[in-house]
């Protein structure tokens, strides 16, 4: 028996359909002891996106960004949030989009970039799934000063950090976007050992 022999969607409905769509939905799920139980849950639909980790070995040293992001400010983080550069793909394949968006955001032209995994990062509420890539840097790839783009209300800074210092901010609390842990922790034990 597969997941979907174990599913039955009854209604749909869409909430809101701006800056994301949230929809509700109703649905029968069969549980374990073979009783069909019905459940409602609320969705972001998302679409999924990319994240990249430039990293350059003989430097030891990574690339990350900072930017203010509301729902953690009103979660009570009172600062910009330190990331790992990330976007939307819009309908681009991933290496595609993760290119055009560490261009975008750190002013570095990445030529070789490498999928490392692809995670759910809230899988009980977003339907987002993401793409995890890493990449090195040379400081001659620097192209432009980055900051994203402003006409979508981008405003950022761009942080080169030695890897030493961006997992002892993990360990501190000042890093705590989840895309930046994991690649950080990805690169700390694969990349920098």
């Amino acid at each position: 028996m597969t997941i979907s022999d174990r599913v039955r969607i009854k209604d749909v409905r869409v909430l809101s359909d701006g800056w994301t769509t949230l929809k509700t939905t109703t649905f029968e799920y069969r549980r374990a002891n073979g009783e069909w139980q019905t459940q409602h849950r609320e969705t972001y639909e998302r679409d999924n996106a990319a994240a990249v980790l430039p990293y350059n070995l003989a430097r030891r040293t990574v690339i990350l960004v900072k930017q203010f992001r509301l729902p953690a400010f009103i979660r009570g983080y009172d600062d910009l949030l330190i990331e790992a550069a990330a976007g939307v793909l819009d309908n681009a394949e991933p290496e595609e989009r993760i290119r055009a968006e560490a261009e975008e955001e750190t002013g570095y032209r990445l030529h070789h970039v490498h999928k490392v995994f692809e995670a759910f990062m809230s899988p009980g509420a977003i339907t987002e799934k993401l793409h995890f890539f890493v990449a090195e840097y040379e400081p001659e790839m620097r192209v432009s000063d980055g900051g994203g783009l402003a006409h979508e209300g981008e405003d950022i800074e761009v942080l080169e950090l030695s890897i030493d210092e961006a997992l002892a901010m993990i360990a501190d609390g000042r890093i705590i976007d989840a895309k930046a842990i994991m690649l950080l922790q990805h690169v700390a034990l694969h990349v920098f050992r």
